[in-house]
């Protein structure tokens, strides 16, 4: 069953909606920044606020140009189209967004092979996979041209030295490497590592305004200028063109001034809400910066927590609950008081 359900079916108000944290929305103040505005065509590159975006975050990511795309999907397309031609090959993570849910546009609309790997429990690839996975000099075989790697992967941050020792395999193969950082500014808060630590080892990074970061739509992919060039022309062949979009651009400016520093609250909301679901004993839990995953025991249905407000995506077979900035004191209380409700009106086994 897919973990994309949607609230057509929800019986009553939404309280907390806990599926992802792309369903948050704008606050007043990010709502206000967009207002206000100052726009231009971007095709034309005369939109001052996407000028801005794209320049401010490839400096704090120590890249040389940076491109504002519709979406996180895009954003890895454009990478990977941009690192790689027809008949050349991709090297992921069989779990990783670009393999598992990303429609395998590479291959559909650029000839480009994917490669899935097995994912290490901490979200990272072997290096000794990495570079197994490599195809010899063959015309039997695709060209390897691209290693992506993702951080988090299922909200684990994986952690640097295995990043790097991911990243140099790829290197001594003589690979390129982009970076899916949908939640890249979540894999830096629990590292405790700098956004420059992160980016610097890969020559191109995609990174998600609309996750955490609370912007309604967008994503930034960093890299060299010349690879964003290209990307930037791919953009306009796949449609990702936009005209005045500074409104966008406003708010992911915002979102990285202002909601950066607080993924910590959502990372402390998921371990106490993982705590809490051990204490009830309703299944397998575990808890990865932002995301709590709860594998029902026998006899427990999830689903009647919408009665109480609770939105959930589907078990599959673990239900993936996600905090955001959404999720307030009130809202989080409500989830607790929801669990709670449901333990307590267990049926003895």
């Amino acid at each position: 069953m897919s973990q994309y359900t949607s609230l057509s079916n929800h019986p009553g108000p939404v309280v907390a909606d806990l599926r992802s944290d792309t369903v948050t929305k704008p606050c007043a103040a990010m709502r206000a920044v967009m207002a206000d505005a100052e726009v231009g065509d971007d095709v034309y590159g005369e939109d001052p606020l996407i000028n801005r975006l794209e320049a401010s975050l490839a400096e704090r990511l120590g890249k040389e140009a940076g491109l504002f795309v519709p979406s996180g999907t895009q954003s890895n397309l454009l990478g990977m189209l941009a690192h790689c031609g027809r008949g050349e090959e991709v090297i992921a993570g069989e779990s990783y967004h670009v393999i598992r849910y990303e429609a395998a546009g590479a291959s559909v609309l650029g000839g480009v092979a994917l490669h899935a790997l097995p994912v290490a429990d901490d979200g990272g690839l072997e290096p000794d996979a990495i570079s197994a996975a490599v195809k010899e000099d063959d015309s039997h075989h695709p060209i390897s041209r691209l290693l992506s790697l993702e951080n988090t992967n299922y909200g684990r941050a994986v952690p640097l030295a295995r990043i790097n020792a991911a990243v140099n395999a790829g290197r001594s193969a003589g690979l390129s490497v982009h970076l899916d950082g949908a939640r890249f500014f979540n894999a830096i808060t629990t590292l405790g590592c700098s956004e420059r630590d992160l980016a610097d080892p890969f020559d191109t990074v995609s990174v998600c305004l609309s996750k955490g970061l609370g912007a309604p739509v967008g994503s930034v992919l960093l890299g060299p200028t010349d690879l964003l060039a290209k990307a930037r022309r791919m953009r306009k062949m796949l449609g990702g063109g936009m005209r005045q979009a500074g409104i966008l651009a406003a708010a992911g400016l915002f979102a990285l001034e202002n909601n950066v520093s607080r993924l910590s609250e959502d990372h402390a909301r998921a371990a106490a809400l993982a705590d809490h679901l051990r204490k009830l004993e309703l299944g397998d839990v575990s808890q990865a910066t932002n995301m709590v995953f709860l594998t029902p025991a026998a006899g427990i249905d999830l689903a009647v927590l919408s009665e109480q407000g609770i939105a959930l995506s589907a078990p599959a077979p673990a239900c993936r609950m996600v905090l955001h900035r959404d999720i307030d004191d009130a809202a989080f209380s409500a989830i607790l008081r929801a669990f709670d409700d449901m333990a307590e009106a267990r049926v003895p086994a």
